[in-house]
């Protein structure tokens, strides 16, 4: 039986699926909890222990001492316990990318240098402290200022103007360092216009299987960024598809990732594409579950399958699947959703789950970096597909408490 130790986040949406899919596949897990959440794990598997997974530094001796048997893989089910598994990769020599590999995709102004120095092509960037703006106003207008380790749409805003960009510096800089990032300047970058769309794949000695090409259908021209519709298979031309899988490939092989799931996004516009980034995961949340209907199996059974070289699915079939990550309306305290069993009535939606516990402190894009939950729909077409999770969102109600200001 094969033995993975596994990063869990006490909270991560996927903690479960991974879980599961282990289970069916007769792998032993041995699981590492994050302590920096400060919860309890609610995931029904004892961790190993609780360690800080973005201190790499300090978490790595404590995870080593604590290993009483041999592993033969390491994974982290999200974005914060990456660099965390690659250190730990290369302590106990395990196959998989390398920490400066994982760093160079993580890091959004690095990934940027990466793009830059290999002839991929980029919009024009700089780095930029939140109190100098000069530099970031000679790229010219419109711009995007992004907190450089991020994920989910957080600390990203669009400014049009000097004015806008002053303000936007200041609160994503301030929204960088409520997530402890407060030492890094902020990336600004020129807006890149066009069609965005979304790739999973597989890297198996660097050469990339395409498992899904997403279409995000709603615009996303800012000032945020809040995504919520992923649809496959994509409606984009062939050609351009090919094109995103061969960027994808490329970067990656410039970056040293060469192992595992991949998560790619990019702008399509009459220049070509243009990788906005590349994750060393599969898609986030819940979405990874969509693969179940085209595929026959979840991101993260395909994760697990490759990570201990079981075999993987095989082609796509004929089906159309979609998911919605339902956005959250306005900041406060979150209580429920109303219109559930309306939105499950859609012909075509194939599941609802509410991920947020009531009670909870929700915001959207750009302060907030969480969803409400999920709508999964699967349909002879994409639009049908499409068109369900958007006939099921409309039943839905949300029900949140505005927050009292002094």
């Amino acid at each position: 039986m094969p033995r993975l130790l596994l990063l869990l986040p006490a909270a991560g949406y996927a903690n479960q699926d991974f879980i599961g899919a282990a289970a069916r596949l007769d792998i032993e897990l041995v699981a590492c909890a994050d302590y920096c959440h400060r919860l309890a794990p609610g995931w029904g598997l004892p961790p190993l222990m609780s360690v800080q997974f973005d201190q790499p530094g300090v978490a790595l001796p404590q995870v080593l001492a604590a290993l009483s048997q041999p592993v033969d893989a390491v994974l982290a089910a999200d974005d914060h316990g990456a660099m965390l598994a690659a250190k730990l990769r290369e302590a106990l020599g395990l196959p998989g990318n390398p920490p400066e590999a994982v760093a160079a995709l993580t890091d959004k102004l690095r990934f940027r240098q990466l793009q830059q120095a290999s002839g991929l092509p980029h919009p024009a960037f700089a780095s930029v402290g939140a109190d100098a703006p000069a530099a970031a106003v000679a790229l010219g207008f419109p711009l995007v200022v992004k907190a450089r380790r991020l994920n989910a749409s957080r600390g990203v805003i669009r400014a049009d103007d000097a004015d806008q960009l002053v303000q936007a510096l200041k609160q994503v800089q301030r929204i960088q360092a409520r997530a402890q990032r407060d030492k890094d300047a902020l990336l600004v970058e020129r807006f890149v216009s066009g069609v965005e769309v979304a790739l999973d794949g597989v890297l198996s000695s660097g050469a990339l299987r395409v498992l899904a090409v997403f279409d995000k259908p709603d615009p996303l021209d800012g000032p945020y960024f809040e995504e919520t519709l992923f649809i496959t298979p994509s409606r984009l031309p062939a050609a351009p598809q090919r094109a995103f899988a061969a960027a994808v490939e490329r970067a990656c092989a410039a970056a040293g990732v060469t192992e595992g799931v991949v998560h790619a996004e990019a702008r399509v516009n009459e220049a070509g594409v243009w990788l906005l980034e590349i994750a060393p995961r599969g898609i986030g949340g819940l979405c990874g579950r969509v693969l179940a209907a085209t595929l026959g199996m979840d991101s993260a059974e395909i994760v697990l399958r490759h990570a201990v070289g079981l075999p993987l699915p095989g082609p796509a079939n004929d089906t159309a699947a979609g998911v919605m990550m339902i956005p959250i309306p306005a900041s406060g305290i979150f209580h429920g959703v109303d219109g559930q069993d309306e939105a499950r009535a859609v012909p075509d939606i194939t599941g609802i789950e509410i991920t947020a516990p009531p009670g909870q402190l929700v915001a959207p894009p750009p302060e907030g970096a969480g969803y409400l939950g999920f709508l999964f729909s699967r349909a002879a077409t994409p639009q049908q597909a499409e068109a369900a999770l958007r006939t099921a969102h409309a039943a839905l109600g949300v029900r949140i408490q505005p927050l009292v200001k002094p």
